[in-house]
C-alpha cells in the first residue's frame, strides 16, 4: 500500500522507497524517510499530506505520497 492510502492518525512503517529518480530518493532519506522508519499522515489537505517521521512534520504533495510504500 502506498501512503497516499493511508488513514489519519494511524502510524504505519515504511517497507520501501518506490522511485527511480535519484534526487527524490535522496530527498526522502534527508527527511528520514527510508525502510523500517515508523511514519504517520497527521493530516491531507488539497495540494497533498502533512506526516510526521521522527517528532517532526512535512507537508509533501501526492508524488511524494505515491512513492513511499508502507505496512501496518
Amino acid at each position: 500500500m502506498y501512503l497516499s492510502q493511508a488513514t489519519e492518525g494511524i502510524e504505519y512503517i515504511i517497507k520501501n522507497i518506490d522511485t527511480e529518480d535519484d534526487e527524490l530518493n535522496a530527498f526522502l532519506f534527508s527527511l528520514g524517510c527510508y525502510s523500517g522508519e515508523p511514519i504517520t499522515v497527521v493530516s491531507r489537505k488539497n495540494t497533498g499530506f502533512i506526516i510526521s517521521i521522527k517528532d517532526s512534520r512535512y507537508n509533501i504533495d501526492i508524488n511524494l505520497a505515491n512513492a513511499i510504500m508502507i505496512t501496518e
